[in-house]
């Protein structure tokens, strides 16, 4: 008996939740498929797509080794697993499950066309340490949480204790096409890291041995850089969120740690809960994508477009901590956690501007790629999603660069402009009044820019007009 499994956003071999399922059906026959739609979402993103190609030859190569290899496919997935299935004897197709609207729609049209032909399709879900349908046994409605606290709560009772199993592979004589190469998607960027599933589970284990333990720090604290840096890993699958979340499970379990260090793992552990309650929310909710969860937030009107939209893009707000975070993701692909709130809060708050318009601008630099993680954290941070504070959370960009990156590291590291000025007269520029950004000669073509917006009163105006239009009584 055979069975041919679709490698999708789950880039390895171990703990490997689909692996597992389909080789019930017999030994595993691993093909890779590039449709329009995905080689589509690559080209909007030459780092991503750089890093995709590395995963994929990493996958390959681990393939290699256990005496087999990666079928490379271009093409519809219906058709494409269908033919492979018959051609090389299968039963069963499996793949793991995704979560953004339009790949959940994608998922079920493979689904009916492998079962009109006669095959089983098996989907699995892997891309979370706790699976939806876990989770929503004990919600009252069965249709998974909306909040995050009671998910919490329920999560804490789940976390996985054993890896899944291992699967056999199928050698077969069938030819393959090229794999992806960055170049195919209009990428001539490079990664500057080792990709793969060893790489991955390396850069979890350094991280637990140290950083992990300041992590309550670091998560806050931009200039320290010590958080896991494993977002991208676990986009493409390269690590399984059941091993990160085991792991760290087994660190806080070691008796010699400080409580504050054990804190630090709690906290690290949340983020992973986190991770997981948005990936469940978009399963259970499919117009989490585009639609804010919600309802009373669907007839909000933000603005689509801004005058000084493309000053934020650039890192050029005239507000530090914001633009510092800006051009980090534009030059690493990446944007401290902290940070990533106050820019985009910037964004939704002090411009108005609506949460897709920063989601779908920060999908171009991105390396990680999860769409419906994404829309989760937007909407959170818009205040059109699952947070369900009376009002929004606006984070005033000044008070958080001075609690959060009060040496002025993280901004004087971003910020060329900014480096040579003293930490008081660093703050006095960031508060962007007159004769002290004047006396500090930061105008000019090369110079820092004063603040686009006075935070103060735009934020006040927008809570007026959310008053106004959301809480006002019926």
């Amino acid at each position: 008996m055979r069975a041919v499994f679709a490698f999708g956003r789950d880039l390895r071999l171990s703990d490997h939740a689909g692996l597992a399922a389909v080789a019930r059906h017999g030994a595993i026959v691993p093909v890779h498929v590039i449709d329009s739609a995905s080689a589509s979402r690559l080209r909007r993103s030459p780092r991503r797509a750089a890093y995709y190609c590395a995963a994929v030859r990493a996958l390959d190569e681990a393939l290699r080794a256990r005496g087999t290899a990666l079928i490379v496919r271009r093409g519809n997935p219906g058709p494409v697993l269908r033919a492979l299935a018959r051609a090389v004897g299968a039963s069963a197709v499996g793949w793991s499950c995704r979560y953004d609207a339009k790949s959940v729609r994608q998922d079920r049209e493979l689904q009916s066309t492998l079962e009109e032909g006669g095959l089983r399709a098996v989907p699995v879900h892997d891309a979370l340490a706790v699976p939806p349908e876990d989770s929503a046994a004990a919600h009252h409605r069965g249709d998974g949480y909306r909040s995050f606290v009671p998910y919490h709560a329920r999560w804490r009772t789940l976390i996985p204790v054993e890896g899944a199993a291992s699967a056999t592979f199928a050698a077969v004589e069938i030819a393959s096409e090229p794999l992806p190469f960055p170049e195919e998607f209009g990428s001539h960027a490079t990664v500057d890291e080792a990709v793969g599933e060893d790489a991955a589970r390396a850069k979890l284990t350094a991280f637990l041995a140290g950083p992990a333990l300041q992590y309550g720090a670091a998560r806050n604290v931009p200039a320290l850089a010590e958080t896991s840096r494993l977002s991208a890993a676990l986009s493409f699958g390269t690590i399984a969120a059941r091993e990160v979340v085991r792991a760290t499970c087994e660190r806080a379990g070691d008796p010699f740690l400080l409580v504050e260090e054990r804190t630090s793992l709690k906290l690290y552990l949340r983020s992973l809960a986190q991770r997981d309650f948005f990936l469940q929310l978009a399963w259970y909710n499919e117009s989490l994508t585009e639609e804010p969860l919600q309802v009373k937030m669907r007839g909000f009107t933000f603005a689509r477009t801004h005058p000084q939209l493309d000053a934020w893009r650039s890192g050029r707000t005239g507000y530090p901590l914001v633009d510092a975070g800006i051009r980090e993701l534009r030059a690493t692909g990446w944007m401290h956690p902290r940070v990533r709130a106050i820019a985009a809060s910037f964004l939704c708050f002090d411009l108005g501007v609506d949460w897709r318009v920063g989601r779908d601008e920060w999908d171009r630099e991105l390396t990680e790629d999860e769409p419906a993680l994404a829309a989760g954290n937007w909407q959170w941070i818009a205040g059109v999603g699952a947070d369900l504070a009376a009002y929004p959370r606006i984070y005033n960009p000044r008070k958080q660069a001075r609690r959060f990156d009060p040496s002025t590291a993280y901004v004087r590291q971003w910020i060329p402009e900014l480096a040579g000025l003293s930490d008081a007269a660093l703050f006095e520029a960031e508060a962007g009044y007159g004769e002290a950004q004047l006396q500090l000669a930061l105008f000019g073509p090369r110079s820092y820019p004063a603040p686009i917006v006075d935070h103060e009163s735009v934020a006040r105006a927008f809570l007026e007009r959310y008053a106004r239009e959301v809480r006002a009584p019926a």
